[in-house]
């Protein structure tokens, strides 16, 4: 039987540079939509997808991130206490319960591979989920939940993709497609950031992942690729040919909060899709547009 996919990786120990200087003394995945950090928000969309298992590669000054999904006994007593119920909930929703919730370091910026390398003792033999909180995709159905429900028809690994325009190929991971129905596209190579003229499709990776635990087989040679560092997609490209693999158009919307703007955009989605804010911030922006 194919082996359920209950753990995912969080790979956060960049140092998000692009945010600076708010990412001094603060994660750039501790950055807030709206009330949330990027991160919790990464879990959640983990959890509505069935992973009880979370792992996080960190590196230096990312404490805040262990204290966020850690119980804080005195704030849920004093919460309590002055009746704010409402803020005790959410509060104990961003915790993870103990026994599931696992840290371990990446020491040397060696690139996404070698972060995800980092995380082989806690994965084992089983496979497991990726979520780059960079990524967030709002939509009815949360993404890695998608990806749960296409693996369990297809097995093997599963990419969640997107196209995007030629000329930015260069920046993602490009799918070398063999078939595609309009969902599930086939995969027969992948290519990291290609030149537009070299690209073999614009089919291009999103922070999401379902892989089978033969990827540390690749990932424990530490073979350098483009930019020096070692990268999850060339690992990846091994795996084709000797296990299925399959690129995923999921329904709805990627933002990229590793962007400035991007940041700002995913923000305003996410406030204009909640009830309690959203015509507050319509009538807002009628001040602006």
């Amino acid at each position: 039987m194919r082996k359920p996919v209950r753990k995912v990786v969080f790979p956060v120990a960049g140092l998000g540079t692009r945010f600076l200087p708010a990412t001094k003394a603060i994660p750039k995945e501790m950055l807030p939509l709206v009330d949330r950090p990027l991160l919790q928000h990464a879990v959640e969309e983990a959890r509505a997808a069935g992973i009880e298992d979370f792992v996080f590669v960190t590196g230096r000054s990312k404490r805040a991130i262990e204290d966020h999904f850690d119980a804080d006994t005195e704030l849920n007593r004093t919460l309590e206490e002055r009746g704010k119920l409402d803020a005790l909930e959410e509060v104990r929703h961003s915790e993870i319960a103990p026994g599931r919730c696992f840290y371990t370091r990446q020491q040397v910026p060696l690139g996404l591979g070698h972060a995800v390398w980092c995380a082989r003792a806690l994965i084992g033999n089983d496979p497991f989920a990726i979520v780059l909180p960079d990524d967030y995709v709002q939509g009815k159905t949360p993404c890695l939940k998608q990806m749960v429900e296409a693996y369990e028809e297809v097995g093997g690994n599963i990419v969640a993709v997107v196209d995007v325009p030629r000329e930015r190929t260069s920046s993602y991971g490009i799918l070398d497609v063999e078939k595609d129905d309009g969902r599930l596209a086939t995969v027969r190579g992948l290519v990291e950031k290609p030149k537009p003229e070299e690209a073999p499709s614009t089919l291009s990776i999103i922070g999401r992942y379902i892989l089978q635990p033969e990827i540390f087989d690749h990932l424990e040679k530490q073979q350098r690729g483009t930019g020096n560092e070692i990268q999850l997609t060339d690992a990846m490209a091994k795996l084709i040919g000797n296990q299925p693999f399959h690129g995923l158009r999921f329904e709805g919307t990627r933002y990229d909060c590793g962007d400035k703007v991007g940041f700002i955009e995913a923000t305003l989605a996410h406030a204009l899709n909640r009830p309690d804010m959203a015509d507050k911030v319509r009538e807002m922006l009628r001040k602006y547009c």
